[in-house]
């Protein structure tokens, strides 16, 4: 059942509505000698991610199940989920309501849509998002088709080798009939070729896709790359990671003009992989050519503030050739989770998270470093990282699994030059002890393979 503690005007008013004066009045019919007479024993108050642990802790003890501990990344994170993001999110109005097609009759709807594209764009700096997209990987695809109408170009669409792998697979899929090239220009030491890029965006392109932190973990030189897109004439579509927000630049303050990411990050499980939200910003420029929909405020004939479906860019609504996508409905549940995380956080919540994932990374980095596997990227980095692994990846990791750890992804899937690369994710949720023992397990794994 739900819980809500008494204020304590709430006690008060239920003391006068029965006539006591206080609390240990309720406890007058248990005779004196019954009474607890000593301070409780309660030790020291926890953060609720401490009180989580704590209890997930004792509950282990009565499980046989893999409950392994998770440096996992690539695009889908481990990070601690307040349990008001369930407790709102579950709530019957919102878990089953659907996409809103008959918006005025979908006040609540389009309200929680209307919240999660305000947060939306105050985290990024953007002027205006869309009620959300499928995934990051769609998000980037959308942005790309944004900007060549917006531009009104369609040569190129440049991407930084940097770029996840798995995005870069979904634009050349969205764009493989139509008339842009997609030139994907590799990285030099973990990060975007800043020269190559300004030598493959030429006249006709349409836009510049770069992420920040970079697939590899990096931190890319976002401020230059921006501007080179920017003197091309070319829109520059930023992939971010939300939660590195809380520490990192806006992307408005380095000149991005659209902004997308996963937002799995936010409030949202790991989930096996899916269902994810994608996440779309723009500057004002662009909101014609934004796809899906977007969520207005207005009043209604009695003067009361009320919502509206500002934008409807899909075929059923307009003419099909000024549709802008196919996007027909929204990760609503999903953005609604977002929302609720970024109300509950706060920027000093986020800011602490980011802060927090940052240190942990870090301090792995140096632990891992001291077991064998040095970084293969030296530079910056948030919360992400690549290390070299001196022995078979697949190997060692199954070694690392079997002392109870999710120890990382192998990049030989996607890169034959990165065949002897681990990427390891680290958030807020780990612990010293944990990653202690991540850099142990590591160590013993490379004696043994």
């Amino acid at each position: 059942m739900a819980y809500i503690a008494n204020t304590p005007d709430d006690v008060r008013a239920m003391l006068d509505a029965v006539g006591l004066d206080s609390l240990d009045r309720l406890f007058d019919m248990i005779p004196p000698e019954y009474r607890l007479d000593r301070p409780l024993r309660i030790p020291p108050a926890l953060t609720e991610l401490e009180l989580t642990r704590e209890i997930g802790g004792l509950i282990a003890r009565n499980e046989g199940a893999d409950r392994r501990v998770c440096f996992l990344g690539a695009g889908a994170y481990d990070h601690f989920i307040p349990a008001v993001v369930d407790a709102l999110a579950s709530r019957g109005e919102f878990y089953t309501s659907y996409t809103p097609y008959q918006a005025e009759a979908s006040q609540g709807t389009l309200q929680a849509v209307f919240e999660y594209q305000t947060l939306v764009a105050q985290l990024t700096g953007m002027d205006v998002s869309n009620a959300s997209l499928y995934d990051g990987g769609s998000a980037v695809a959308e942005a790309s088709l944004m900007a060549m109408a917006t531009n009104r170009r369609a040569g190129r669409v440049v991407v930084a080798g940097t770029v996840h792998p798995e995005y870069r697979r979904v634009l050349r899929t969205y764009l493989e009939y139509l008339e842009p090239e997609v030139v994907e220009v590799p990285g030099k030491d973990g990060v975007a070729d800043v020269d190559a890029i300004a030598a493959a965006l030429t006249d006709d392109a349409a836009a510049l896709v770069i992420q920040q932190p970079n697939f590899l973990g990096r931190l890319e030189d976002v401020e230059t790359l921006c501007a080179v897109a920017r003197d091309r004439g070319a829109a520059a579509v930023v992939s971010v990671d939300p939660i590195s927000l809380g520490l990192l630049k806006r992307p408005d303050a380095y000149g991005a003009d659209v902004v997308t990411a996963e937002g799995q990050s936010l409030g949202n499980p790991l989930s096996f992989g899916g269902p994810y939200l994608g996440m779309l910003a723009c500057k004002s420029e662009y909101l014609r050519k934004l796809p899906g929909r977007v969520v207005g405020q207005t009043t209604d004939r009695n003067g009361k503030r009320c919502w509206v479906l500002t934008l409807q860019t899909r075929e059923q609504h307009i003419r099909r050739e000024k549709a802008t996508s196919n996007i027909c409905t929204n990760q609503g549940l999903l953005a609604l989770r977002a929302s609720i995380y970024l109300a509950a956080m706060g920027p000093r919540g986020l800011r602490e998270a980011a802060e927090q994932s940052a240190r942990k990374a870090h301090y792995a980095a140096d632990a891992l470093g001291k077991a064998g596997l040095p970084l293969a990227f030296p530079g910056p980095f948030f919360k992400e990282f690549t290390v070299r692994c001196p022995k078979d990846p697949a190997a060692v990791l199954r070694k690392v699994g079997e002392a109870g750890f999710h120890g990382g992804v192998a990049l030989g899937r996607w890169s034959p030059e990165l065949a002897d690369c681990i990427l390891i994710a680290v958030t807020e949720k780990r612990t010293k002890g944990e990653i202690d023992g991540l850099a142990d397990a590591y160590r013993r794994a490379l004696a043994s393979v």
